[in-house]
């Protein structure tokens, strides 16, 4: 499955980190960002990475250069920062078949291979990972309203009175039929091409889309105390680790 990584962006949020680098070359636990993006990708049996570029793009593109660990990477770019629905739109004479995409500020530990499980077996039209936030904090993201069965019948991009707090993350699964959708999408009231207006398109027009619940943690790299949080995670983690290899 080819896998889609969104890294066009400034970072304005994480200056001075993103001063002289794109967001997604901030590191991480001395790795940037996109490195453990394309790491978890390549755990999902990404056989393609499409990352799309946009400021500062040389920074990837000599970093990265045509592979990743023997997985071939093909650029797209985003001249304009225009939302996630217009990002997507630079993939779209790049991608043949379902893909994963992930937000390239993102840093996971998580259980994503739900998410590609359900797209491959179920033939959904789209799965999300989604995760449960306290109310106060929804008003930040997309928020989902979804039914009995676990699927996705609404989403609103960053509302001032969430429908719920049950809200998408930075991974999702779709079919081709998404790209049709983002065509459609007009500009929303904050002068962006929202995902979230394609997700509606997508359910209006009948699609299924699955909700899968976040099972770990993931980390929102938008401010530097995120990068910090990330990092004592990611370093427990690895303290974790060691621990029980030497109990055993």
């Amino acid at each position: 499955m080819q896998a889609v990584v969104l890294a066009a962006g400034r970072g304005t949020r994480l200056r001075p980190l993103t001063d002289d680098k794109p967001k997604g070359m901030v590191e991480v636990d001395d790795k940037p960002i996109i490195t453990h993006c394309l790491d978890r990708l390549k755990e999902l049996g990404a056989d393609e990475f499409v990352l799309v570029v946009g400021y500062l793009k040389e920074k990837i593109i000599s970093h990265y250069g045509d592979e990743y660990e023997g997985i071939p990477i093909t650029y797209a770019h985003q001249r304009e920062q225009k939302g996630l629905a217009h990002a997507l739109l630079t993939v779209e004479e790049h991608i043949d078949d379902d893909f994963m995409l992930m937000l390239g500020d993102n840093v996971f530990n998580a259980n994503l291979k739900d998410v590609v499980r359900r797209q491959r077996e179920d033939r959904a039209d789209a799965a999300f990972l989604v995760e449960e936030v306290p109310w106060e904090e929804a008003s930040r993201y997309g928020v989902c309203d979804t039914n009995k069965y676990g699927e996705i019948t609404g989403v609103v991009e960053k509302p001032d009175d969430p429908p719920s707090n049950i809200v998408m993350t930075g991974f999702y699964t779709f079919s081709p039929a998404i790209f049709h959708a983002c065509h459609l999408v007009q500009p929303s009231d904050r002068g962006e091409y929202e995902i979230s207006d394609a997700v509606g398109l997508l359910i209006d027009s009948g699609r299924t889309i699955d909700a899968i619940r976040l099972e770990g943690w993931r980390i929102d790299v938008g401010y530097p105390e995120d990068r910090d949080e990330a990092e004592r995670r990611l370093r427990e983690e690895a303290d974790d680790a060691e621990s029980d290899d030497a109990d055993e």
